[in-house]
């Protein structure tokens, strides 16, 4: 058998490592440098480029070159290239391909097995998507790997004999994960994890690219009624010039104090006229443009400590992991929230890929399990949709069978009964989720269990086992227990999304929130003025927003209460 390669699949860039003399070895790609771009370009013959070569083609043929595909993970959105479709996975599998052929120039053998890595709040959907991604690509996927967790292994064999408590914060291109753990003597044992999907640095580009566009085009771009809008924003070429400038400023923000945009002749006006960017940014601009999701990152590090049921006092040690974490008011924010000062102890672009490589070593037997010992947990809760009868009405509740944060790999069962008398057929439905209403939650699907014997409600009861494996992918099984008949299968995911995270920005078109409104102003007024206020306010604004946004009126009454009492205490 092939030896097992360790991959960092990322939003923006991808590494792929191997276990070379009882050591992590980053394999280079075929210019010569350990960090590939995330970009694959699909030519007019069906010819595939991918990493730096079709990163060039970002600004020549952005109509068939794709980047940041990460983010549309377990979707069903279809990309289109010379007239073809093609799904997530497939461009992901080109990008695969290329880092596998890469290591085999490299290694000069062949190569077929791989550990990738995937954020650890990334969803069964999406693992199981990944995992195809790697099938098509012609690997066998020995493991998927939670980010946070591959880095911990990559601190943990530097580090054998230590007993810590420690904190990853991982905010890389495209996603957010927390992770809490403890190492004790080459034992790492996950204990908690939180994240966001959808928030990393991607985001910050697109923050200045829309501050800049509102600052320095003319308002006949912009406004609502004009005709050039929609052929400025379909105009890809000068989009995808704005983005790399977004994302040049937001890196030299990271070691100078501005940055000047110069992006001459970037549109044509209506009139014909070239339109040009010509603008300085500084950090202090660029931290308050961004403040809003940095601080959103605060409620992921409080909840993951307490599902570990540790404070801030109780750390030993605060990993920054992912390119995102060098951006100085992050790691501000991962301070003050912790009362602790992050520590540059790992690579914070090649620690993920290293530490998957270190799981590919364990699995083949290059490095001693004995020295090394990984526990990891299910970082969301999973259960099924259950009829709840009440004293005056019925209904549908969540019921969960595995929660979150719980070791795996895991294997749970429970009872219950058909819901109506004489009932053969039950459809069981799974969910992905926190609220105790399962619309609430992410559906993965369902099994159909039949040939229940007939009988009066609650006479026949029926056993669910949830088994939760340690690539994170779920297997369900329903069995009548009297008769034994039973149904078991991975849940289809065919047509599931990963559920968005809301977009704060358009809370004021929610309903309720004219009268909101006043309160949020103030309260915003009030963070912009005091640093000492400003992230737990924001938190508490970001709950009101969301909760307005997902039209839950108790919630909403609930923050605004909270609000106006702190008001009340400051005034």
């Amino acid at each position: 058998m092939s030896r097992i390669v360790g991959i960092d699949l990322g939003t923006s860039t991808s590494e792929i490592v191997c276990i070379f003399d009882g050591t992590p070895k980053l394999i280079p790609n075929t210019r010569g440098h350990l960090v590939t771009p995330s970009v694959v370009h699909i030519g007019e013959d069906g010819s595939i480029v991918a990493g730096e070569d079709a990163a060039e083609y970002l600004f020549t043929r952005p109509d068939c070159t794709f980047m940041e595909i990460k983010r549309l993970t377990g979707s069903s959105e279809l990309l289109h290239a010379h007239g073809k479709e093609y799904s997530p996975e497939e461009i992901q599998a080109m990008l695969l391909r290329y880092l596998v052929s890469c290591a085999e120039t490299s290694l000069n053998e062949t190569i077929d097995r791989a550990v990738i890595t995937v954020p650890a709040y990334f969803t069964d959907v999406q693992r199981r998507a990944t995992t195809k991604a790697g099938e098509l690509a012609g690997l066998r996927v020995e493991r998927i790997i939670n980010e946070p967790t591959a880095a911990a292994l990559d601190y943990g064999l530097s580090n054998l004999k230590e007993c810590k408590h420690v904190l990853v914060y991982d905010l890389g291109g495209g996603t957010l994960d927390v992770t809490v753990l403890e190492l004790f003597e080459g034992v790492i044992d996950v204990k908690a994890s939180r994240g966001n999907n959808r928030l990393g640095g991607k985001d910050f580009d697109e923050i200045i690219m829309n501050k800049l566009m509102e600052a320095e085009l003319p308002g006949d771009f912009l406004s609502r009624d004009s005709a050039s809008q929609e052929s400025v924003l379909s105009d890809k070429r000068a989009l995808m010039r704005l983005k790399k400038a977004a994302e040049d400023c937001k890196i030299s923000l990271s070691s100078h104090e501005e940055y000047h945009f110069s992006l001459p002749f970037l549109f044509s006006a209506r009139d014909g006229k070239p339109v040009s960017i010509e603008r300085t940014v500084t950090r202090k601009e660029f931290d308050a443009w961004v403040r809003e999701k940095v601080v959103s990152t605060k409620e992921p590090m409080m909840t993951a400590l307490q599902d570990a049921k540790l404070s801030p006092a109780d750390l030993n040690v605060v990993l920054l992991v992912g390119g995102s974490t060098r951006i100085p008011c992050v790691k501000t924010l991962v301070a003050q929230t912790l009362s602790a000062i992050p520590q540059s102890l790992v690579d914070p672009d090649l620690t993920v890929a290293r530490g998957a490589a270190i799981q590919a070593g364990l699995l083949e037997g290059s490095l001693s399990e004995a020295d090394l010992v990984l526990t990891d947990v299910c970082p969301y809760t999973l259960g099924i949709a259950a009829l709840h009868r009440g004293a005056y009405e019925d209904r549908m509740i969540f019921d969960p069978i595995i929660l979150r944060n719980t070791t795996i790999p895991t294997e749970r069962s429970k009872l219950y009964h058909p819901s109506v008398d004489y009932q053969t057929t039950a459809e069981i439905e799974v969910y992905q989720g926190d609220s105790s209403n399962p619309k609430n939650n992410e559906r993965l699907g369902d099994v159909l269990l039949t040939g229940i014997p007939r009988a009066k409600c609650g006479k026949e009861p029926l056993e669910v086992t949830f088994a939760y494996d340690i690539n994170g992918i779920l297997q369900v099984k329903a069995a009548v227990v009297s008769t034994g008949k039973a149904v078991s299968a991975e849940i289809s995911t065919t047509g599931v999304k990963a559920r968005p995270v809301l977009d704060l920005s358009k809370w004021e078109k929610a309903e309720g929130a004219k009268r909101c409104r006043p309160l949020i102003r103030k309260v915003e007024k009030m963070i912009a003025g005091d640093d000492d206020l400003a992230d737990d306010l924001q938190i508490l604004i970001n709950q009101l927003k969301e909760a307005l946004l997902l039209k839950n009126g108790e919630q909403v009454e609930d923050l605004r209460e909270r609000l106006l009492d702190i008001l009340e205490e400051l005034a």
